[in-house]
């Protein structure tokens, strides 16, 4: 059995873990780069907890300029299992008000640019991502939604858009009609990369807004954005250390494994692989390598 360890990055809004305790910081090296800042260790109720500020404290890197992989390779460096990503969004819902919170279950990426995998020319592998999350993560999300009373949804699709601008009405307009509930900047190519480096990964997209397409909502308005993003910051707090505080010693298997997602992904023949790639992939992919 493996030991879990809880990966928690915070979107925007959430740039610390109030419950840490024992916490210590550590600046972590990869091969894809400096993450977004230092990586916080800590525990809650028992359960080991790693804390990354997507957008590094004080919100210094826009969604575009967040390297995405480093974030990922440290925090599966460091022994992270099971990742849970906070992060604010737009609702395309009229039931999806400000301040609730979804449990995002699908995607659709409309990034632009993003380097979107750890492999390339010399090692080539593709990855399963039919269902990107992890059932029995959110499964532990939703409990602990449950138990702070937190306003939340489960199951949603997620449309990640480039940013840093906001949508345009006719964006807002077509991103409803294909279905889409809420839109953000930042799940993609985050989602891919957890599983490319088989961690189990669940979104928690944290409602600021109602995008523009809402009639009494022309345009989005930043200052209404900043007070929802303190209130939802304060219930992700909540969420994270009821999730922690009910959390198993020992990782959970994956049913539809997500955490394993390797096992039959890699293409390149042994013989054709390039070496300096793969001892960048040391830690995404040491266990099939």
């Amino acid at each position: 059995m493996t030991k879990a360890i809880l990966g928690i990055i915070g979107g925007s809004g959430l740039y610390d873990m109030a419950a840490l305790e024992d916490r210590r910081s550590e600046t972590v090296t990869t091969p894809w780069g400096e993450p977004s800042d230092a990586l916080v260790f800590g525990t809650i109720g028992g359960t080991d907890v790693v804390f990354l500020p997507r957008h590094g404290v004080g919100h210094r890197i826009p969604p575009s300029e967040i390297n995405y992989r480093a974030n990922i390779d440290a925090l599966k460096r460091v022994g992270v299992t099971d990742l849970v990503s906070i992060s604010a969004c737009g609702s395309f819902r009229e039931e999806l008000a400000p301040g609730s919170f979804v449990l995002v279950d699908q995607f659709i990426d409309r990034t632009k640019g993003r380097v979107s995998s750890f492999f390339a020319t010399g090692c080539v592998a593709h990855v399963s991502l039919a269902h990107p999350v992890s059932p029995l993560l959110t499964d532990r999300v939703e409990h602990a939604a449950k138990a702070t009373g937190i306003t939340y949804t489960r199951g949603g699709t997620y449309l990640a858009m480039e940013g840093p601008q906001f949508s345009t009405y006719a964006e807002s307009q077509l991103y409803r009609s294909w279905g889409c509930d809420v839109i953000g900047m930042t799940n993609m190519p985050e989602a891919k990369l957890a599983r490319e480096a088989e961690l189990c990964y669940a979104s928690v997209a944290m409602v600021t807004d109602y995008d523009c397409w809402h009639p009494d909502h022309g345009e989005v308005d930043v200052p209404e954005i900043l007070r929802i993003l303190a209130q939802n910051s304060t219930n992700a707090q909540m969420l994270v250390k009821a999730l922690a505080e009910d959390f198993p010693a020992e990782h959970e298997a994956c049913p539809m494994g997500s955490d394993r997602a390797l096992d039959v992904a890699i293409i390149t023949a042994p013989d054709k692989r390039d070496p300096q790639l793969l001892a960048k992939l040391d830690a995404v992919a040491g266990r099939v390598l």
